[in-house]
């Protein structure tokens, strides 16, 4: 039977986990339909989540449909948790976004409907709780089409709206027709000169759905059941089957890392091509990914191809074991083909979007990154080592987390979307390794982009250069959102490749904390000169280190050029902006503009509708809160804002921010070169090595 990966997202409280347990009751998984507020839900199965009633972590099962075998993905309906979501897209053959009949558009819907369309992932929109008091159908029909701007194809409408006997009746009216005739002109013709056959309608109708062009519509209710028998048609009918050749090679995606009972590894994996076997040995590594992405989650360009050979951080690991979804459970296997979803043993070294066999689809970035930080504070008992092993651990599962040791201070920090994520890292530390820990205050995260263009070197043995190395590194700005890129102005072969490696991965861990102590952004670093000492012997003996360099020379000296170079292109330190939009009425524009002034608000755009003003414009992220708690009293609590983070902009008011370092800082060379030296001196004392090998 067809397989069919499907994605179920939503903003938080739409029903998402509801239309779940309804999906796998309707298919006989399960036989008692799980409630949220009692906690004994399917997929929800952590202690936190069955608590607060909210989805943390995403879930897979399975169920078998008249047509075809869906792979089910619930996933996190809070903004804190869109890290999840962001890893289960890249595996989706479809997917099914749910809005509350009630409260209508939110601010993910929004964000959630753009990233689907982005994709091009086929989606249908399933409107919730119409049997809950204030449900609306054709307003949040008009709300869908005005606030997510994309092409939408009622399925039918609602009846008994707000009450227990709330239906769906289901039907393709003028509206649906004119959506799909206007992407198919030859149905327009059709429709132009009379009545067109239902059986053509619904080809059409599956044609635009599968790519992405438009999206069904249907009402309903997870709770009664209203409604769902037509989505379960319409997953069935309207959404592609997984592709894929088992016979061919190998090429699958980690979207999802877990430890299991012993603390052993556990891969979540979509197979995109081939057959993955117990007791096989496959490579997994970067995926062709970017090793060089940074905290920031902007997408970083590749390192120069030609200096790097092929698999970055390419791997091999057995498969121990193999498990994959069927029936509402999953279940071992020995083998697993292409379309599925699997979990797999044995790959320790396994990380969240890693490509198992030959790469494939590489794994993206499609939200904000994390734009909050907070140190997480060791509780009475609570040994620090162990703490940060914790933290280590929980960031495998959860990159974004960004776990930032201060060994100089002895404090670990994280980066968080929000504050609920807050109590779920505390929870997870409670409930998983028995860790107390509490939180300092939560600080905004900024970036550090070059000014200019600065260069510096530094000559083996010269200038009181106390390492065996010769590099010389050119930075230049990047446009915004480009990432990192290393090149070469030198000949790849002018000294061994290791070397060159030793420079480019101490770029780019020294790039994490610029002239400010924030993550550098968007520029290219070009190594310009370099140089070292060949192996050097004595008669009768081996290799002397003391006249020859090593990785140490070059990892060493790298950060005091790169260093330099920086301060001699300048850094500007950049803060996170959102884009807001507001609704208030229209009397109340006074009042709001001047408070928007104060936080540095920028309105871009002014509409009214009716007795309602819309603002739009950027706010910077540090002054979001302040403005949400303003709005209720500005407005006599009839406004709603959604904010959402929309890009880095220079820090124009008030002080630069600075962080504290965690580094050696080799903005102080003489302190810099204590820390890595030892003691002053040290290295300096080596012989000379002649002959030198250097190039420029």
């Amino acid at each position: 039977m067809p397989l069919l990966n499907l994605g179920i997202l939503a903003h938080v409280d739409a029903g998402k986990t509801s239309l779940t347990e309804r999906l796998l009751h309707t298919a006989g998984v399960i036989d008692e339909i799980g409630s949220v507020d009692a906690g004994s839900t399917t997929t929800d199965t952590l202690a936190l989540e069955r608590r607060r009633g909210i989805t943390i972590k995403s879930a897979v099962v399975s169920f078998p449909l008249d047509r075809v075998t869906v792979n089910l993905i619930d996933t996190p309906g809070h903004p804190d948790f869109i890290a999840e979501v962001e890893r289960v897209l890249g595996v989706l053959d479809g997917a099914v976004l749910v809005v509350s009949a009630v409260e209508g558009v939110q601010a993910q819907t929004r964000v959630l409907m753009r990233t689907l369309r982005r994709l091009r992932i086929p989606t249908l929109v399933f409107v919730n709780k119409i049997d809950r008091r204030g449900a609306r159908d054709t307003a949040v029909l008009r709300q869908l089409a005005r606030r997510l701007a994309v092409p939408l194809v009622p399925m039918g409408t609602a009846a008994g709206l707000g009450t227990r006997a709330a239906r769906f009746l289901p039907g393709l009216g003028p509206a649906a027709h004119e959506a799909l005739a206007d992407r198919d002109d030859v149905l327009l013709a059709a429709l132009l000169d009379g009545a067109v056959p239902e059986a053509r309608l619904r080809g059409a109708l599956a044609a635009q759905t599968r790519d992405g062009s438009v999206h069904p519509v249907y009402f309903g209710s997870a709770i009664t059941g209203a409604g769902v028998t037509e989505l379960v048609d319409g997953i069935q009918g309207l959404l592609p089957a997984a592709a894929g050749d088992p016979d061919g090679p190998l090429s699958g995606t980690v979207f999802k890392v877990e430890r299991g009972p012993a603390g052993e590894k556990v891969a979540y994996a979509r197979l995109f091509s081939g057959t993955l076997r117990v007791r096989d040995r496959i490579p997994f590594g970067d995926g062709g990914k970017d090793p060089g992405r940074g905290a920031n989650g902007r997408r970083e360009t590749t390192t120069d191809r030609e200096a790097r050979p092929a698999g970055a951080r390419a791997t091999e690991g057995r498969v121990t074991a193999l498990a994959v979804f069927d029936h509402g459970t999953d279940k071992r296997a020995d083998s697993a083909g292409a379309g599925r979803i699997v979990k797999v043993w044995g790959l320790d070294g396994i990380r969240i979007g890693d490509a198992l066999g030959t790469p494939g689809r590489s794994y993206e970035h499609h939200f904000a990154p994390p734009t909050l930080e907070t140190v997480v504070v060791p509780g009475a008992g609570t040994d620090r080592r162990s703490l940060h092993l914790a933290l280590t651990q929980l960031a495998e599962q959860d990159p974004l987390i960004g776990v930032r040791h201060d060994g100089l201070r002895g404090e670990t920090s994280v980066s968080l979307y929000g504050e609920v994520q807050k109590e779920v890292v505390q929870a997870t530390l409670a409930d998983e390794y028995g860790l107390a820990v509490t939180f300092r205050e939560t600080t905004t995260l900024c970036v550090e982009r070059p000014a200019g263009t600065g260069h510096a070197v530094e000559f083996n043995k010269k200038d009181a250069n106390p390492f065996l190395a010769t590099v010389g590194l050119r930075v230049d700005p990047a446009p915004p959102g480009t990432g990192v890129a290393f090149r070469l102005e030198v000949e790849l072969g002018s000294m061994p490749y290791a070397f060159f490696k030793a420079v480019e991965d101490t770029v780019r861990e020294t790039l994490g904390q610029g002239l400010h102590g924030w993550q550098v952004v968007d520029c290219t670093v070009t190594m310009t000169h370099c140089g070292y000492s060949p192996r050097q012997s004595h008669a009768h003996q081996g290799f002397d280190k003391s006249m020859s360099s090593t990785g140490y020379d070059f990892r060493g000296l790298t950060p005091l050029v790169l260093t330099e170079a920086l301060r001699r292109a300048g850094t500007l330190v950049h803060e996170p902006a959102h884009r807001f939009r507001l609704e208030a009425p229209a009397d109340t524009l006074g009042a709001l503009l001047p408070v928007l002034a104060r936080l540095g608000a920028v309105p871009e755009a002014t509409g009214t509708h009716g007795t309602t003003c819309v603002l739009e414009g950027t706010v910077p992220a540090a002054r979001v809160h302040a403005l949400e708690q303003r709005l209720p009293g500005l407005t006599r609590g009839e406004g709603e804002l959604e904010t959402a983070f929309d890009h880095y902009a220079p820090v124009t008011r008030g002080t630069v921010p600075e962080r504290p370092r965690t580094d050696h800082n080799p903005l102080n060379r003489k302190e810099y070169l204590l820390n890595v030296t030892r003691r002053a001196g040290e290295r300096p004392d080596r012989p000379s090595a002649d002959p030198q090998a250097t190039c420029s």
